[in-house]
């Protein structure tokens, strides 16, 4: 492993060693062949979510365009993330560089940014359309949808720019075993033989103004929709309306139970085996990219037939 001296003194490494099962190096290929498999659905699932609702024209809704945006953020977690989990599980290829560490770190958290201001916006689009199902593609044409996602994108990158910055300013002289088979900001910065105050407060502070804020915006938003559908007077009609909810409310289970547990885990679990924060870790970073595209396949009717349509041929 390449050292550099910090300070004249300490030493900094340059390579990180990502753990796979921990204390059981020699069985990570037991989890190989799953995680190839979840890669493998997950990019064929999210890939078909996207091919479908650009060539079905009934399909180019804010809805589905803001579906599409999610598939590619599913996308984009998964090919950062994946190739350097295989490595590990199947190649014992465990080490990564600092610069390469980095990089996924960034990106990693990038499309959880992204993932999450995603679910917001769909949480107003459902609200619009059962509130005025009327006025609903001319208060949301193309153009707002493309502002929508230039801000959201605009946001986690501006957000998130500091944290690489903020971990490559820090010494490493200690331990260079990182707790997981991916690089993530927290697990990286408590490495670290110096102060981490201001780390700790910067991810404090984005998480509780960007994340937390969306989950009040997506509370806010369900009230206004229960409000909404308990003045329908027809209960079919409020069924019919409820219905077109449980996809987004799935895709949002499926994005923030993993990411509390996880942060749970980290914060309060240090007493817990270590196999427990790996199989939480996996779960978190593998399992809502390849669910998203399922949930909505299974409880879209227009995209489940036309998938059927497909594979018909």
């Amino acid at each position: 492993m390449s050292t550099t001296s910090f300070n004249g003194s300490t030493v900094n490494h340059q390579t990180f060693v990502l753990v796979g099962i921990p204390g059981m190096q020699e069985r990570n290929s037991w989890l190989a062949f799953p995680l190839c498999l979840l890669y493998i659905l997950t990019l064929f699932g999210n890939l078909v979510v996207l091919f479908v609702i650009k060539t079905e024209q009934s399909l180019h809704e804010p809805m589905y365009i803001f579906l599409s945006i999610l598939a590619c953020s599913d996308l984009g977690s998964t090919v950062s993330t994946m190739p350097t989990m295989l490595g590990v599980y199947w190649f014992d290829a465990r080490e990564i560089s600092f610069t390469a560490c980095l990089t996924q770190m960034f990106f990693i958290h990038l499309f959880q940014w992204i993932e999450s201001a995603i679910l917001v916006a769909m949480a107003v689009d459902r609200f619009i359309a059962i509130h005025d199902p009327l006025r609903y593609t001319s208060l949301l044409p193309n153009t707002v949808i493309v502002k929508i996602g230039i801000a959201i994108l605009s946001r986690a990158f501006c957000l998130l720019l500091p944290i690489p910055f903020l971990i490559k300013r820090l010494p490493f002289c200690r331990s260079n075993v990182l707790s997981h088979s991916y690089c993530l900001h927290q697990d990286v910065m408590h490495l670290a033989c110096a102060d981490i105050t201001v780390n700790i407060l910067y991810g404090l502070i984005i998480v509780v103004s960007t994340l937390g804020l969306d989950v009040v915006v997506i509370l806010v938003s369900y009230v206004l929709i229960l409000q909404t559908v308990l003045s329908i007077a027809s209960h079919t009609e409020r069924l019919k309306a409820l219905n077109t909810c449980v996809s987004h409310v799935c895709a949002i289970l499926i994005f923030y139970i993993p990411m509390i547990g996880v942060t749970v885990v980290h914060r309060f679990g240090r007493h817990l085996s270590p196999i427990v924060h790996m199989m939480m870790a996996n779960v978190y970073i593998a399992v809502p990219p390849v669910l998203n595209p399922i949930v909505y396949s299974v409880k879209t009717k227009q995209i489940r037939q036309r998938i059927c349509k497909m594979f018909q041929y």
